[in-house]
């Protein structure tokens, strides 16, 4: 075999491996709170380092508000925003999840709004509709 051939690198975890890493991490944990999302975390720093894509980023970045809270979470969010992610609808219901958890209920309305406009399936903008209208309901937390 040549020298950097799958066979000589099968030690070596590759994109689908720690794909598979994270999804098994989250198929494992009994419920969302019992998540472990260092873990998580870790695991999108790997594939990050494999590949660098605006999506893995912004993945990463959910997985950093689970450890480290919101705020953390919304500044890396924010500092991915660009033309790749402006057009993606879970950029902004991302950032508008993270804005509500931090008791900002019209930016996150109105990004849950901007989320809505690019998705054309239905069930996902009704899930939008309702995360809107209930960031905005009276005693809404």
């Amino acid at each position: 075999m040549a020298a950097g051939s799958p066979a000589n690198t099968r030690d070596a975890a590759g994109p689908y491996q720690i794909q598979a890493a994270i999804n098994a991490v989250h198929s494992f944990a009994p419920s969302f709170d019992s998540t472990d999302w260092r873990a998580i975390l870790t695991l999108y720093d790997q594939l990050y380092a494999l590949t660098p894509t605006p999506v893995v980023a912004l993945n990463r970045a959910v997985a950093l508000a689970e450890v480290r809270g919101p705020a953390a979470g919304l500044a890396a969010v924010d500092d991915l925003r660009s033309p790749a992610l402006d057009s993606y609808y879970l950029f902004h219901a991302a950032r508008a999840d993270l804005l509500r958890r931090l008791g900002r209920d019209e930016e996150a309305a109105a990004a849950y709004d901007v989320a809505r406009s690019l998705t054309a399936n239905p069930v996902e903008q009704a899930f939008l509709d309702a995360q809107h209208a209930a960031v905005l309901a009276p005693g809404a937390d």
